[in-house]
């Protein structure tokens, strides 16, 4: 549906902080999107080394990014920022590596003006990566 560079129109967001490949459903109510991981992302190289690991931050990262696609796909907030206020419910799972492919999932709950909350999931192949009910704001300044 959305590749990275139709991403990148409507996130303020740049490699290497860019965490979608692609968006493959969106509508005002949800967003599935994906990140393949090829090892050569910037947090690999010192988490960890040997063994490396996606940090459980970024996962939740990728999450708010895909939901930030939807959000700032809206007409009213197009050409904006969306920003966290929060955190709830924030769980890690499977362990993301080189060569996985992350399948995050969001789902609006609620929103109102600017602000949203929206519940996530990162899966693994069949697996729960992560899951967080995530609350934002669009920066309407």
């Amino acid at each position: 549906m959305l590749n990275k560079e139709q991403i990148m129109e409507i996130l303020p967001h740049r490699p290497p902080m860019l965490l979608v490949d692609e968006i493959l459903e969106m509508d005002e109510e949800h967003a599935v999107g994906t990140l393949h991981l090829t090892g050569d992302e910037f947090f690999f190289q010192g988490h960890f080394p040997d063994n490396p690991i996606m940090p459980a931050v970024f996962r939740l990262e990728a999450l708010a990014q895909v939901g930030g696609v939807a959000l700032l796909s809206l007409p009213e907030f197009r050409g904006k920022t969306a920003v966290y206020t929060g955190i709830d419910k924030a769980k890690f799972r499977a362990i993301a590596r080189p060569g996985d492919t992350l399948r995050l999932e969001v789902r609006f709950t609620k929103r109102r003006g600017p602000m949203a909350v929206a519940e996530g999931v990162a899966w693994v192949g069949s697996e729960k990566a992560a899951e967080a009910e995530i609350k934002c704001m669009v920066m309407m300044g």
